[in-house]
């Protein structure tokens, strides 16, 4: 919607208020305009708006919208090619592309207007015309298009200088986007907040009395005020109807205060009261205009591929194309009847006219540009010249300028203060996370948890060397713990983007803002995690028990853990996909934890340091395998000394703190100073963030289908000079939705023909909320016979789609009551696959293409005895009807990034019709998303279906009286889910007008019967009656009840209709596997993005761990060196997984949400087809970091060792993967799932054996999680092939150096030591007959090393190799059963 300005009235300026005159610069002094709108409720209360304005003496916000001559272009859409895996490879083929220039495709063809403040203009056309460009180009969204052309004007300001006013100039496009879990309110609250003016009206005294007026009177404007505490929800989250969402949507574009508004939604008769009383510029774009609702604008523009065919004043536009002879039916909506006119099926023309009119967009714009009309119409396109507009728009400027906070910018688009834009942000933020709250919650308890592990694995560590290791992990793995979970940002960031783009549009608040009310969000929240996760694993690791260590501890791990957040946000706000932020996130993850001081000394990086005050000042002795010679008989100090103990002096037998931590190059004194550039290090993570939220662009900036690279030679070329339809197609076309009706027969013989009668009795449905039990549906009852067309209406809210849901045993949850039965008997198992149901959201899988989504219905849902070839053909059928051959190859993509809404529609109905649905078919607002024509085409084609023996049953939102007629039956309810009438239309709706009629609201003539009926149920009309009972004891509830009894009896006493063939499932377990495997395939061979990042992640890691790691040498500090690249390569998991899990709960949802409801597959098939489809990329990965890893470290090289290790590395790329599945199984999202992640990786890492080894491990986890954890025998076998039979060659520094007492040789005074019995049986004796300086190694071999790991021999490296195997079944088998566990039955009515 769109406000403008005014120049000079001229005959053809029939503005429908007259408050203001043009020829005035202030306002008239008539106080009661006449305006179109002034029956609306809400009148009074938009006057009193602008009195108080007038009163206060404010200027006002006036601005109208010129353009001339504008031109839009984009990339054709058939020059767009999606690559796959192996397409993406072919450089020659991008040399030739680049080569060539990319073809652009004319979407606005010189199109011009005016729109003046107070005016409404309705741009009309069909989906692809250029409706949505045109408004982008009057809303001053330009970013999308190739190439723009032409001026626009906004009052007398261009494009470019209106761009600081974008706050005031707005567009609520089809795209809902919203937080789902904050409620109606919340959302309302914080968009007003964001639009409270500095200088407040009079009548106000705070802002906050300011904010809550506006709230209400929008939510009042709009109906809605009664779903203030519901959740505003999605496909996914439970919320407000589909129609009360769109009204949120216009509610937080109207709270923009704005002067010029874009919208392509309804509810107009607010529109125009708001525009005729504050002077706004509407410009609003609608499919299937009624004509109550085109009699409320000033002018109409019609486009045609993109061409302006008519631009003039709204009773100029019929007239002008009767007189072309085009013929209009009286009852006919005016608004279809003038995008028709170019469809050479749906146009009628005046008899003698038959070779005279023009049948090309073309040939009625040269006719257009030759009337009166036009010509008049050029006279305002001076208008940003004149006077009145150029003041106007001096007062716009100081009206926002005056409204604006003093401290923002002169030139900012925003209204609130940069400290109010952050206290609703921040407020927001804690809506957003309480209306999400067991995500928060399982955050917490999994941190409480994780550290009461953790702490228990280091219980108790001893203050000599064998605590070192411990200590020094128990540090380390506070860190580790706190950044796995702070790599959940990365998820969070790609989840609230495209709302932050869309208020970012708006002007609502700076990014800054939003980056800043994030970290003011966190640190209550982190410093409750880090405390409960720090004091449990401090004390319990028996750490420094003192206040200035514990505090230093605590300060810095709350430090780093904030920096290592800010970190991750930077990642996901600079990255354009979530494949991109994973593989980037994977990879800084693992630098941090290969790089932070634990694994490799002298760290290159700075954070992990908190460790330095349990050393300082601690006296460490030597103890067990660090003491040598060590045992009985062994106890004179002067005889002994450390080994393996970094810094430990010869000779000695204990080392101080200092001493450890600078053979680390730590030093104790460097401790604030490395906290201080951690924080630096977050300040610059914040910029960084704030830098690129800043850049994020609308989702809609993506929009246009693309084609899979492999279906290239399937889809006609585009053509060089202009792709797109050509005049000839156009003429010649023959949409065969409009199908003649002698394919009613050869339609009937192809469909199962139906003879089954559908009931419903006394049925209520009843849901559980936080204020009590909530009645959705009231005892409703009804039923649809074959060859039945019927229609389900009501108000948004009333029911419809909920009662779709319940007949259709779609509910999951909640209470039914009452009886659904087919011929007289309950539903049979096969129930939900013979029924078809067209869902109000089209959820589909976005990289198939729309043949493949056609014929993965048809294949899985078309009884198994008919053969595959008649099920392909039906889909042919079924593509020529919906008229798709235009874009059946290609990809469906997402909402704004693929199929427009009206395509994805087509679909819907589409893939439930191929399945040939037996019983009936239900449809959810099937034409909403549609223009006036495709959606009577539906409709028609949805009655010949039913003339073919189809039971139909519809839920349809105001139609147009031609659309109402073709129903037979009509089911009306009110608010609450109560029933107003059931039973016959009528011929012209004479059946139902007479019931209205008889009890006091009769329908005028020319109104359209549904709209008349909507409005009395629950609008304007409805005179206080209670509609419900008025039913309850009218003579037609009783016929109903007793024909309803009648039904019931007769069906249930003759044979069935529909005869169940016992399968719940249409296709075999093995059939239905291979299709599904096949698509989800498909679909990632296609996922480019995926696999890329998956393969460079691996890449990447390999190489990076294996450099790190450069050719590990054989003394004793190797040795761990070895234990550490092992440690690695367990740490490719997390960066991975967290890019598999939101693909992965991505196609669950579609599963559950459309698939497993229709019975489509089983969930076995659907687990089976995630798995498999994933095993060749793994293949790839494992072998890709193989390579890559294996012999930089320099590990053996013969066959059976690097053989079997790469063996293992496949094994371990679906161990995790499978680890990754099972979690996202159960996952409600997958914010929730990477919350998971670090509870359950980080418990397998640290039970493995790797970071506490086996004899250190405590008693209660040593014999039981340790041999549960399928990590501890991959990371056993991997040692088993790397190290068993490496040589030790100890370095100088790692000889324990001593004398022996009596002048004894040194094999004589070590001989007990060294007996096969003895603590050092494993060390090596250099100098055996030495009687001083006794060198001894602390082992012999590599074997040694891993005796001290629990590897006790070679065979141990297969066997655990054998049980990894069985691990990685187990864990699939595991995937499988949650999958099962979370797959809910539907609800049955009893």
């Amino acid at each position: 919607m769109k406000a403008l300005s005014h120049p000079r009235r001229s005959n053809y300026s029939h503005r429908t208020n007259r408050f203001y005159d043009d020829e005035d610069d202030g306002v008239g002094e008539d106080p009661y305009p006449i305006s179109k709108a002034d029956d609306w409720k809400m009148m009074p209360d938009v006057k009193m708006l602008h009195q108080q304005g007038q009163a206060d003496d404010l200027k006002d916000r006036k601005l109208g919208v010129t353009w001339k001559y504008v031109s839009v272009k984009g990339v054709s859409s058939g020059a767009a090619y999606n690559e796959n895996v192996l397409s993406q490879l072919n450089v020659i083929q991008s040399i030739k592309e680049l080569r060539h220039k990319v073809p652009l495709n004319t979407i606005l063809d010189n199109s011009h207007g005016c729109v003046k403040s107070g005016e409404m203009l309705l741009v009309l056309g069909r989906p692809g015309s250029g409706c949505t460009t045109l408004l982008k180009m009057l809303a001053n969204y330009r970013d999308e298009y190739a190439e723009v052309t032409g001026d626009v004007n906004f009052g007398s300001m261009d494009h470019k200088e209106a761009q600081q006013y974008r706050s005031s100039i707005v567009m609520n496009t089809e795209d809902e986007l919203f937080f789902p879990t904050l409620t109606v309110g919340q959302t309302i609250d914080f968009a007003t907040r964001m639009k409270v003016p500095f200088h407040l009206p009079s009548n106000n005294e705070t802002s906050e009395e300011f904010q809550i007026e506006s709230r209400d009177f929008l939510l009042k404007s709009m109906g809605i005020q009664h779903t203030y505490d519901t959740k505003v929800g999605n496909e996914f989250v439970r919320g407000v109807s589909g129609g009360e969402r769109k009204r949120v949507s216009i509610i937080e574009c109207l709270a923009t205060r704005g002067s010029v508004y874009c919208t392509a939604l309804e509810w107009a008769k607010a529109l125009r009261a708001m525009t005729d009383v504050l002077g706004l510029s509407t410009i609003v774009t609608l499919y299937q205009a009624g004509n109550g609702i085109y009699d409320l604008f000033d002018k109409v523009l019609v486009l045609d591929e993109g061409k302006e065919v008519f631009y003039g004043p709204m009773k100029d536009a019929r007239p002008f194309m009767e007189g072309l002879g085009f013929a209009c039916e009286d009852a006919a909506n005016t608004g279809d009847f003038l995008t028709g006119v170019t469809v050479p099926t749906e146009r009628q023309i005046i008899p003698g006219h038959e070779n005279t009119f023009p049948k090309t967009a073309t040939e009625i714009r040269q006719a257009y540009e030759n009337t009166p009309v036009r010509k008049e119409m050029e006279k305002d396109y001076d208008y940003p010249t004149r006077a009145i507009p150029i003041a106007q728009t001096d007062d716009f400027k100081a009206a926002v300028g005056y409204d604006k906070h003093k401290s923002l910018p002169k030139n900012s688009p925003l209204t609130a203060s940069f400290v109010t834009q952050v206290r609703a942000c921040v407020i927001r933020q804690y809506q957003i996370i309480w209306g999400d709250k067991s995500t928060f919650f399982i955050k917490q308890t999994a941190s409480l948890v994780q550290a009461l592990v953790i702490g228990s694995l280091f219980y108790n560590a001893p203050n000599n060397t064998d605590g070192l290791f411990l200590k020094g992990g128990s540090l380390f793995f506070t860190l580790l713990y706190n950044s796995l979970v702070a790599m959940s940002e990365v998820t969070d960031s790609f989840t609230g983007r495209p709302v932050l783009a869309k208020h970012k549009a708006f002007a609502f608040y700076h990014p800054a803002a939003f980056c800043i009310a994030q970290i003011a969000a966190d640190i209550p929240v982190l410093m409750f995690q880090v405390s409960i996760f720090s004091v449990v694993l401090y004390f319990l690791s028996a750490l420094k028990v003192d206040a200035a260590a514990f505090f230093t501890y605590w300060i810095v791990t709350l430090s780093v853990t904030m920096c290592i957040t800010a970190m991750f946000r930077a990642i996901g706000a600079a990255l354009g996909t979530f494949d991109g932020a994973s593989k980037i996130s994977g990879f800084v993850f693992t630098v941090f934890v290969l790089y932070g001081g634990y694994q490799i000394s002298r760290p290159n990086m700075h954070p992990w340091f908190a460790w330095l005050y349990w050393f300082h000042g601690q006296i460490i002795p030597c103890v067990g395998m660090n003491l040598v010679p060590n045992g009985p008989g062994y106890n004179l100090s002067e005889f002994q000394s450390c080994t393996g103990i970094p810094g430990a002096l010869k000779g000695a037998t204990s080392i101080t703190g200092d001493q450890y931590l600078e053979s680390l190059a730590y030093s104790h004194s460097n401790v604030w100073r490395n906290f201080g550039i951690v924080w630096a290090w977050w300040a610059l993570f914040v910029v960084v963030t704030i830098v690129f939220t800043n850049r994020w662009q609308s989702n809609s900036t993506k929009s246009g289908s693309l084609i899979p690279r492999e279906h290239v030679s399937k889809q006609p070329k585009p053509e060089d000079a202009e792709p797109g339809p050509t005049e000839k197609d156009l003429t010649e076309k023959d949409p065969s939705a409009a199908f003649s009706d002698d394919d009613t027969t050869t339609l009937g013989n192809q469909l199962v023909r139906n003879t089954s009668v559908f009931t419903w009795k006394n049925l209520t449905y009843t849901v559980k909320t936080p204020s009590g039990d909530c009645v959705l549906l009231d005892d409703v009852q009804g039923w649809v016979k074959p060859g039945m067309l019927g229609a389900l209406m009501g108000s948004s809210g009333a029911g419809k789609t909920t009662l779709l849901d319940v007949l259709a045993q779609r509910k999951t949850d909640g209470t039914i009551h009452g009886s659904i039965m087919v011929d007289g008997r309950p539903l049979g198992v096969n129930f939900q696959r013979s029924a078809g149901y067209c869902e109000q959201l089209d959820v589909h899988e976005s990289l198939a293409t729309v043949r493949e989504a056609l014929e993965f219905s048809a294949l899985l849902r078309q009884p198994r005895d008919v053969p595959r070839e008649e099920k392909l053909k039906y889909v042919n059928t079924i593509i020529d009807l919906l008229e798709m051959q235009d874009i059946e190859h290609s990809l469906i993509g997402k909402v704004g990034a693929g199929l427009s809404i009206e395509q994805r529609k087509r679909l819907t109905i589409g893939v439930e019709l191929v399945s040939k649905p037996r019983i009936l078919i239900f449809l959810d607002e099937p034409t909403s998303g549609l223009d006036g024509q495709a959606a009577f085409n539906t409709v028609r084609f949805l009655k010949k279906l039913a003339n073919a023996g189809q039971a139909i049953l519809v839920t349809i939102h105001q139609p147009s009286a031609s659309l109402f007629a073709q129903f037979d039956t009509l089911l009306l309810l009110a608010r609450g889910g109560k029933t107003v009438y059931f039973g016959e239309i009528g011929d012209h709706s004479t059946t139902i007008k007479d019931y209205f009629a008889r009890y006091g609201a009769p329908c005028p003539p020319k109104t359209n019967p549904a709209e008349h009926m909507i409005d009395v149920v629950s609008g304007v009309l409805s005179k206080g009656k209670d509609w419900n009972q008025i039913w309850l004891e009218s003579p037609e509830h009783q016929r109903t009840v007793d024909e309803l009894e009648q039904i019931i009896s007769t069906a249930a006493a003759a044979p069935p209709g529909t005869s169940a063939d016992g399968h719940e499932f249409a296709t075999s377990l093995w059939t239905q596997t291979k299709i599904v495997t096949h698509r989800m395939s498909v679909s990632l061979y296609r996922n480019t993005d995926y696999v890329n990042n998956k393969i460079a992640l691996h890449l990447i890691l390999g190489l990076f761990g294996g450099f790190s790691f450069w050719q590990i040498g054989d003394s004793v500090a190797d040795m761990q060196l070895n234990l550490f690249t092992v440690l690695n390569v367990i740490f490719i998991a997390p960066g991975v997984i967290n890019q598999l899990q939101p693909l992965f709960i991505e196609r669950r949802d579609i599963y559950e949400v459309r698939e497993k409801k229709s019975k489509m597959y089983s969930w076995i098939s659907f687990t089976t087809g995630l798995i498999v489809s994933e095993i060749p990329c793994l293949i790839l990965c494992g072998t890709l970091y193989f390579l890559c890893w294996y012999y930089t470290v320099g590990w053996p090289g013969d066959s059976n060792k690097a053989g079997a290790v790469y063996f293992l590395i496949l094994l371990y790329e679906l161990i995790y993967t499978g680890l990754g599945q099972l979690i996202a199984a159960y996952a409600p999202n997958a914010v929730y799932a990477s919350l998971a992640n670090p509870l359950i990786l980080g418990t397998m890492i640290s039970f493995c054996g790797v970071m506490v080894p086996y004899g250190q491990l405590q008693v209660f986890w040593r014999y039981w999680l340790y041999y549960l954890n399928p990590y501890t025998y991959f990371a056993n076998a991997l040692l088993t092939f790397g190290v068993f039979d490496v040589k030790v060659n100890c370095r100088e520094s790692e000889y324990a150096l001593f004398d022996t007492p009596g002048n004894q040789t040194c094999a004589t005074y070590l001989a007990d030591y060294m007996s096969p019995t003895g603590q050092g049986s494993r060390t090596f004796l250099q100098n055996p007959d030495a009687t001083a300086g006794c060198r001894v190694c602390q082992y012999w071999y590599g074997s040694d090393y891993l005796a001290t790991l629990n590897i006790q021999d070679y065979y141990v490296g297969w066997q655990d190799t054998g049980i990894v195997c069985l691990f990685m079944i187990s864990t699939y088998a595991c995937v499988y059963l949650l999958v099962k566990l979370r797959t809910k039955a539907s609800k049955v009515a009893s």
